[in-house]
């Protein structure tokens, strides 16, 4: 009896044990704020604040972002994406240009990326009918709306794609600052999303098809006439072969005798 007893209360601390174990709290996101200095969100330009936002905007724009604020140290632009029918994605770029205090040719810009995702959301709408003795009645007659609704929202921190942005304000630079920096000319590279998209398999380029000649239309010639058969002669029947006339008399046949 002791024994039952004992094992039914280790069961009853190990259920409790997981329990305490399951209630206690998660480590909060904001855990993971180092606020190190990583160098991700900012870069130091041989240029003045101004001339730095200005490089920051032309970057922009060349990437199709659509400037809904610019003041000379202050930059702030939108790109759409859609990625399938039901699914949209914003970048808001948000770009601040602030003198590091080294001179007046020398500026830092901080830039930070905001990414909005929405998806299509579909509401029935039922149309309500007023009766006067039983009211309002709802009737399944209505129309459907489509809306997109924003479902996640968060700051990119992809190292690469600042790298890429910021490899891209280098090209807007004046041309006396890269020369006496010695920066290299770079072409422009895009920016794309912050996500890797899959590369599509390069498409075959078949070679166009020669066209076949055209035959020379056939000149017109007179048909002749078919050629009508001989008319058939009809085939005399053999005559009979005639019999020479006997030499000797023939004998009369006898008669039966009575």
């Amino acid at each position: 009896m002791s024994t039952s007893f004992h094992l039914r209360s280790l069961g009853l601390a190990l259920v409790l044990a997981g329990a305490t174990g399951c209630s206690s709290p998660k480590t909060a996101i904001y855990e993971h704020e180092n606020f190190d200095d990583s160098g991700t969100f900012s870069r130091s330009y041989p240029v003045s604040d101004i001339a730095a936002c200005e490089a920051a905007r032309r970057a922009l724009l060349s990437q199709g972002y659509i400037i809904t604020s610019s003041d000379p140290k202050l930059v702030v632009g939108n790109k759409s994406f859609q990625q399938t029918g039901e699914t949209h994605m914003q970048i808001s770029f948000n770009v601040v240009c602030a003198d590091d205090g080294k001179g007046k040719n020398h500026s830092t810009i901080f830039a930070n990326a905001l990414q909005d995702r929405y998806a299509l959301k579909k509401v029935n709408n039922s149309a309500s009918l007023g009766v006067g003795v039983l009211g309002s009645v709802s009737m399944p007659i209505g129309s459907t709306d489509d809306s997109m609704v924003k479902v996640a929202s968060e700051t990119v921190s992809a190292p690469k794609f600042y790298e890429r942005y910021f490899s891209l304000v280098d090209v807007f630079l004046p041309q006396e600052v890269k020369k006496a920096e010695h920066i290299p000319e770079q072409p422009k590279a895009e920016l794309g999303v912050p996500e890797p998209k899959a590369v599509p398999a390069a498409e075959k380029v078949e070679a166009p098809k020669p066209e076949p000649e055209l035959a020379a239309p056939a000149v017109s010639e007179p048909v002749a006439p078919p050629v009508e058969p001989a008319p058939i002669a009809p085939q005399q029947e053999p005559a009979a072969p005639t019999l020479p006339p006997p030499t000797e008399a023939i004998p009369p046949l006898p008669t039966p005798s009575q």
